[in-house]
């Protein structure tokens, strides 16, 4: 490609008009600077990490599917018994601080002054009552730690510890609660970080889509 003549009169008198630019030629050679950008340091005041931004529901994990247990008919009453399996609850006792001795229903059948008005009631297994947390008037998030078996009612318990206090408590769980699972109890209030987290909106719609779950 032929290049235009410029006169050098014009160039003279481009450069006055223009005195902080510099012509350029179509051959110019630019020397790049291939220095490392500056390390990026961590400063000390981090951002906070609003906890229900990126919350995941507990539905949103698969449950799995309901079994039974079905057993070898070595008697007439196993050959159609069917339970079902409850391998996720725990084998052991439950934890005693939240339990309390049976005494004063089991009395034999004897009235107040102590003598037998019903025949042939005695003895029996000792039993604990557990002691369920109905009201959960305490915030902030708990944790599952073990779903256990419950012989004084048909539902299951879940023993519950507050990430806050490291408190324990008891509560009736939910269909498909496992242990691990994070649960929050809104009796006290909506916390102002799940208001931030809703960019403010106080819709009942929204709020729900952040605490109708599973066990809250």
């Amino acid at each position: 490609m032929l290049q235009p003549r410029t006169c050098l009169r014009q160039v003279q008198h481009l450069r006055t008009l223009l005195p902080n630019t510099s012509l350029r030629t179509y051959a110019d050679v630019q020397a790049i600077d291939h220095k490392p950008p500056p390390p990026i340091t961590a400063t000390s005041s981090e951002p906070t990490v609003n906890p229900y931004e990126s919350s995941v529901r507990p539905e949103d994990t698969p449950e799995p599917p309901f079994q039974l247990r079905s057993y070898k008919p070595r008697t007439p009453g196993l050959r159609h018994l069917r339970r079902p399996v409850n391998d996720h609850l725990h084998r052991g006792r439950a934890y005693l601080p939240l339990t309390f001795p049976r005494k004063g229903q089991h009395i034999g059948g004897r009235n107040n002054s102590g003598q037998i008005r019903v025949r042939h009631r005695g003895n029996g297994a000792k039993r604990r009552i557990r002691i369920i947390d109905f009201h959960r008037n305490a915030p902030g998030k708990h944790t599952v730690e073990r779903i256990e078996y419950d012989p004084g009612r048909t539902a299951h318990i879940a023993l519950m510890k507050n990430n806050a206090t490291g408190e324990k408590s008891y509560i009736v769980a939910a269909q498909g609660m496992r242990e691990g699972e994070q649960v929050e109890s809104f009796r006290a209030g909506i916390p102002q970080l799940l208001l931030d987290a809703l960019g403010g909106s106080t819709d009942a719609g929204m709020i729900a889509s952040k605490t109708a779950w599973r066990g809250n």
